[in-house]
């Protein structure tokens, strides 16, 4: 997810410097089930390894915080920033991101040592009293940038984890209740004026901003999301071999990646089993349907005769329905909003430049972490890729 902006209101000083701590410790909490060996691992480039998810979160700090204004500040190692650089043209030379899985030096412990060594520096950088008014809203969206790569980073473990011909479980634990699934049928929307985007105080990303009026016809959309069960039928019926289906670009990579099914399912001994956060696993039918690209979800769509809702259509009805189980794809274009404009400096680099050739999805997923959720959040990926919790919302 790349997205980027100032808050409308920040938190207070004392819950800023309190929250930074919180959300810090939670990505290594996400780590602490993994071996060694599978922090440097990446299948492919789409999926960072975990130890490059870590020392990319700390550089974001010490790069446009500590760097800037902490009087006197070190760098950890000056070759760090080429090493966990993103796509920040503004700051420099980095390494290329099919190259991050070859990183095998910084060590591991040398990125644990690295963030231990940017926390302290922060924790002087509150106590000094360098974190002006200013700087808040910065600070904020390091913290919400760190809380994208959770979601990244457990994506991109799952990937990894799920493509190990072993099947290795990332934790054994009981699987969260699906409670969200009760489909009531399809909720009714009148034509008219409506309002989007986001309003009021606490933070946001820019690419939300720019509240303004839509008109949207008369539409309905499904309280509940499509089920394994619901696509399964979708599958024995064919619907990976009619063309009819699919968009033609949908259907191209239907025949050059030979998709059967969405990821992480598997045909064995004529049973369909699921790899899941807690290993594979039988395919549970009343769950929503997960990981499955734009192509896939438009592809469903059409076979129930039905369409995927507009983002302006899911975040109208986005009272009316539970939604935070599974990110949303929706039938609309990632594009600027009105009056929307880049940031100044390297910021800019963070959301604006990606507006092209990607959808739009709504809502959040098991992934996300609790309190980075809001319903004009405005996610974007590519039409083909699957590895992120994404699921279907039917309208017509």
């Amino acid at each position: 997810m790349k997205k980027d902006t100032q808050s409308v209101k920040t938190l207070s000083h004392k819950n800023l410097t309190e929250k930074y701590a919180e959300i810090r410790n939670h990505s290594v909490e996400i780590c602490r089930p993994l071996e060694i060996e599978d922090y440097v691992v990446q299948p492919v480039v789409d999926v960072s390894p975990p130890k490059w998810h870590l020392g990319h979160t700390t550089w974001f700090f010490e790069t446009f915080i500590l760097q800037s204004d902490f009087p006197g500040y070190e760098v950890f190692d000056p070759q760090y920033n080429f090493v966990f650089n993103s796509y920040y043209e503004t700051i420099g030379a980095r390494v290329i991101r099919t190259d991050r899985g070859n990183l095998s030096r910084p060590s591991v412990s040398d990125v644990f040592k690295y963030r231990e060594y940017v926390d302290r520096k922060m924790s002087e950088f509150f106590e000094n009293g360098y974190l002006t008014a200013s700087l808040e809203p910065l600070l904020e969206l390091g913290l919400n940038h760190e809380q994208q790569h959770q979601e990244l980073l457990l994506t991109d473990i799952k990937y990894i984890l799920g493509h190990n011909p072993l099947f290795p479980a990332y934790r054994k634990r009981p699987a969260s209740k699906e409670d969200n699934l009760e489909n009531s049928g399809m909720i009714h929307f009148s034509e008219g004026i409506y309002e989007i985007g986001f309003m009021g105080e606490g933070f946001c990303f820019d690419n939300e901003l720019g509240r303004h009026k839509v008109y949207l016809n008369d539409f309905e959309i499904s309280s509940g999301l499509v089920t394994n069960k619901e696509y399964l039928e979708f599958m024995e019926a064919g619907g990976y071999e009619d063309f009819r289906h699919w968009h033609a670009e949908g259907w191209d990579w239907v025949q050059q990646s030979n998709a059967k099914s969405p990821l992480y399912w598997h045909l064995i001994e004529g049973e369909w089993m699921n790899y899941t956060l807690n290993g594979l696993q039988k395919i549970n039918l009343s769950e929503a349907v997960c990981h499955i690209n734009f192509f896939e979800a438009s592809a469903f769509a059409a076979w129930k005769g039905k369409r995927l809702p507009t983002e302006e259509e899911w975040e109208v009805a986005s009272g009316h329905f539970n939604w935070g189980k599974r990110w949303e794809w929706t039938n609309s274009a990632y594009l600027p909003y009105p009056g929307f404009t880049k940031e100044a400096g390297a910021v800019g680099e963070y959301n604006g430049k990606f507006m092209v050739n990607q959808m739009v999805l709504r809502g959040a997923s098991e992934a996300t972490p609790s309190g980075h959720s809001r319903n004009t959040y405005r996610n974007f990926f590519q039409t083909r890729l699957q590895w992120q919790f994404t699921g279907i919302r039917l309208a017509q």
